[in-house]
């Protein structure tokens, strides 16, 4: 067995670069109420709504180098189209509580003339920035991300914000970010449909203007009364945070119940290994002693128990007990970086692009609705987010057991973890995705818990970036944000057993343990499985 450890042990890579949205500097404020944010192609533009001054900063040293009048009293989003500032002020250009009525100013940067006044395309315009084209705001009265046109303030285009509280956003060329009061999160968002890509913490309790120098993020805080540098694409795939350490008991126990004799029974353990989001600490403890070891054709390698001869009324185990460091993991992908289908090692493709019962990806019901929901997309990133967009849209979970095939599933429109598991790495491999499947126990609550229902989900193989985790299942959710956070993300709530394409020779399509027995005719046998989490300091 310590042959078998050693060769599951490996580093986590990435954990000692930056990771996208770390600072990389900060610099005190000139007021106390800061609002918007923008780059001017050499400086920052910092809004404050208790001095009413828009304050151009030098990003080298954080020293201000002019300052300006605001248009109005409550100044909000600040942009920079090339020539001058805009600036939205929330409240009409009338210093009266509770009046919003937002309006949109031009602004001469030089002195603080006003070139132009547009109305608002939305009563609470917060966060304000330019596409090259057009303005973008944040509106959080009514939660939305709206294009706008600069000539008269009609609205192009509008779609939920990420979360309930949007109040920053910047255009980096391509995508738009968006900063959330509550959530404490800033958003990397799709322009054309709203989808949130990258998720990632704020610097401070209460960010709110955002702005991008071409390389880097800078975002204002106003609770922390700071300028903060944040850092983009460097090149991280994923962070590991937020850890903790536990020892984590999983016992599966078969009974008899008579009258006749169980012959014998078999056990099988799905043995953890590290990973991007767990480390091993010591070498799993297994009670009662192992009859031998397994791995399957995946890879995965079980602790195999043999039992014979199992009198009415007797009860038999198999227990491993494993000391691991769980982390929360987040992975940081952008589209662009994705490769194409053809680097996809062909080891990969020949492994996990099987077809079988379970799966049946050749039927229409799966080819059909593979159809409907990629479309023409050739991005393999896209495509798999348009595989969960189309399952959240078509389905709902339902834990009403069972493991039935994907087809059944889609077309009945719901079902539980494992359905989701089976339906939408039937969508992947369709598409040439592929794609397995991971199995878990899991933290109930507290630390200290007990798991007897377990968690499945999928991890999809994107080219240049490896495999990722997505939760058709928990993605099931109203607001993009919460949405996304099951694409590339894990809590710090579960320890990954089990990794499979479907169909092992131990394990089966199950996860974490497997059984199998043969017993005297009208014989009652009963089994259970379940873990118990202890912290460990």
């Amino acid at each position: 067995m310590k042959n078998v450890f050693l060769s599951l042990m490996f580093l986590i890579p990435f954990m000692a670069y930056c990771y996208t949205g770390e600072v990389l500097k900060s610099y005190d404020i000139p007021g106390d109420f800061p609002t918007g944010l923008t780059f001017d192609g050499q400086n920052l533009w910092l809004a404050d709504y208790q001095t009413d001054l828009l304050y151009c900063v030098d990003p080298a040293t954080g020293k201000v180098i002019l300052t300006i009048q605001a248009p109005a009293y409550w100044p909000e989003g600040l942009a920079w189209d090339g020539e001058a500032l805009w600036n939205a002020d929330v409240k009409g250009g009338i210093p009266l509580s509770e009046n919003y009525a937002g309006k949109i100013y031009r602004v001469n940067p030089k002195d603080g003339t006003l070139l132009k006044t547009i109305q608002a395309p939305c009563t609470t315009p917060r966060g304000l920035t330019w596409d090259g084209t057009y303005l973008w705001c944040v509106d959080s009265d009514s939660d939305e991300v709206i294009q706008f046109s600069p000539d008269d303030g009609t609205t192009i285009r509008s779609f939920s914000s990420p979360a309930n509280d949007p109040r920053g956003i910047t255009f980096d060329g391509k995508y738009l970010w968006i900063s959330d009061r509550i959530k404490d999160e800033i958003y990397m968002v799709d322009p054309k449909t709203g989808s949130v890509i990258i998720i990632t913490d704020a610097p401070g309790a209460f960010t709110r203007g955002l702005a991008f120098d071409g390389e880097n993020l800078w975002a204002v805080d106003f609770q922390e009364d700071k300028l903060f540098q944040l850092k983009v694409r460097d090149g991280v795939k994923f962070r590991a945070y937020n850890s903790h350490k536990a020892r984590i008991t999983h016992t599966h126990e078969i009974m008899n119940f008579g009258p006749g004799n169980i012959h014998s029974a078999e056990i099988y353990l799905a043995i953890p290994k590290d990973r991007p989001n767990q480390s091993i600490i010591t070498p799993p403890v297994y009670k009662p002693e192992q009859t031998d070891f397994f791995s399957d054709k995946w890879g995965q390698e079980t602790a195999h128990y043999h039992f014979e001869n199992i009198k009415p009324g007797e009860k038999v185990m198999g227990q491993i007990s494993t000391v691991a460091k769980v982390h929360e993991v987040r992975y940081y992908i952008y589209p662009e970086d994705v490769g194409t289908f053809s680097d996809i090692p062909v080891e990969i493709s020949n492994k996990y692009l099987e077809n079988n019962e379970k799966y049946q990806f050749d039927d229409p019901i799966i080819k059909n609705a593979l159809k409907v929901a990629v479309g023409e997309e050739q991005n393999p990133y896209w495509i798999f987010r348009r595989i969960f967009n189309y399952l959240i849209d078509n389905m709902y979970y339902e834990m009403a057991g069972g493991w039935n095939t994907a087809p059944t599933v889609l077309k009945r429109g719901n079902g539980s973890c494992s359905e989701y598991t089976f339906v939408y790495i039937s969508m992947c491999r369709a598409a040439g995705l592929p794609a397995r499947y991971v199995g878990s126990v899991v933290v109930r609550g507290d630390f200290a818990s007990h798991d007897d229902v377990f968690h499945r989900w999928v991890e999809v193989y994107l080219p240049k970036v490896g495999w990722v985790p997505i939760d058709p299942s928990g993605g099931d959710r109203d607001w993009p944000r919460d949405q996304a956070n099951y694409i590339g993300h894990l809590d710090h709530r579960f320890l990954i057993t089990t990794e499979s394409g479907g169909g092992s020779e131990t394990m089966g399509w199950t996860y974490n343990s497997n059984e199998a027995w043969i017993t005297d005719p009208k014989t009652n046998v009963v089994s259970d499985h379940f873990a118990e989490w202890e912290p460990i300091k």
